[in-house]
């Protein structure tokens, strides 16, 4: 090989110096899995993002504007859009200026009226910069 004139053919050879590759089956098999697999996946992910949302049961909210009244107390004017006939439960927060929480309240909404502008203040245990919304759940 040693002897062999390089400068005619290819160093590593032609095709034609090689064996035929073996015909491999089975193809369809691992791609059905796979797909299967993705599928699996995505279907849990898709139930674990809709079970999050707490099966629809969510009251859209919307502050109107906040207020810091003081040190230790805040006021917020929010609308909860529900419908006539079911009670709303929303928990307001107060956050400073490092966003950690220094007040809380759970405000219930009663039934009928529909959609309501609801003024609140809270009690806060440091100096508030901002209030908001952090979830209005229908009862």
């Amino acid at each position: 090989m040693a002897t062999r004139d390089v400068e005619n053919q290819p160093v590593l050879g032609t095709p034609d110096d090689f064996p035929d590759r073996p015909r491999r089956g089975g193809r369809l098999v691992v791609h059905v899995v796979i797909g299967v697999l993705v599928a699996i996946i995505a279907g849990g992910w898709g139930y674990v993002m809709w079970s999050m949302t707490a099966g629809g049961s969510e009251a859209p909210s919307q502050v109107v504007t906040f207020n810091v009244v003081s040190a230790n107390r805040a006021e917020i004017t929010f609308e909860v859009y529900k419908p006539d006939d079911r009670v709303a439960v929303c928990r307001i927060r107060a956050l400073d200026v490092y966003h950690a929480e220094v007040g809380s309240k759970e405000v219930r909404i009663s039934a009928g009226g529909g959609s309501k502008q609801i003024k609140e203040s809270l009690d806060t245990s440091g100096q508030a910069t901002s209030v908001h919304i952090q979830y209005c759940n229908l009862v």
